[in-house]
């Protein structure tokens, strides 16, 4: 759907499950104690509202993070195997290795590729010339067409 009509459906499905859920909220905040568990909870509800019902009224958001979730999961799942990363630089190093894999797969490239496609061009490049470092962005049209996974290749 279009920004505009997924606005529009959040308008008509969620609204209303929203405007009761914070008719109950604003009930139950004022019988429990503000210290309490509960209270507090509550509290944090109230405070972070405008956050929560955000996506009502911009189409261009998810209505959740579950992408964001999916992409760490790997990472997560695997983080015993990188012990090696024992060190500020071997971290810094996974972290930034990791960050370009998952920028990769998000925009449709061969992660494997867009590496080899960085190393054999960084070299070649003044990385302080921002048309050349804009070539290799994963978004760039010429890094789509060399580096995009199979089922995203143009026939």
């Amino acid at each position: 759907m279009t920004p505009d009509g997924r606005r529009a459906g959040r308008q008509l499905h969620s609204r209303k499950a929203l405007d009761q859920m914070r008719e109950w909220l604003d009930q139950t905040a004022r019988q429990a104690s503000p210290k309490s568990l509960l209270g507090s909870a509550l509290t944090y509800c109230v405070n972070q509202w405008p956050k929560l019902c955000r996506f009502l009224e911009d189409g261009r958001l998810e209505i959740d993070n579950n992408r964001a979730e999916r992409s760490i999961k790997p990472f997560v799942i695997g983080r015993k195997n990188w012990l090696f990363a024992n060190t500020p630089k071997g971290a810094t190093a996974s972290a930034v290795t990791y960050s370009i894999v998952e920028t990769a797969k998000e925009n449709g490239l061969n992660p494997a590729a867009y590496l080899q496609h960085l190393f054999e061009q960084l070299p070649n490049i003044d990385i302080h010339d921002p048309r050349q470092l804009d070539q290799l962005l994963p978004w760039s049209e010429v890094v789509k067409e060399r580096c995009a996974a199979p089922a995203n290749k143009r026939a």
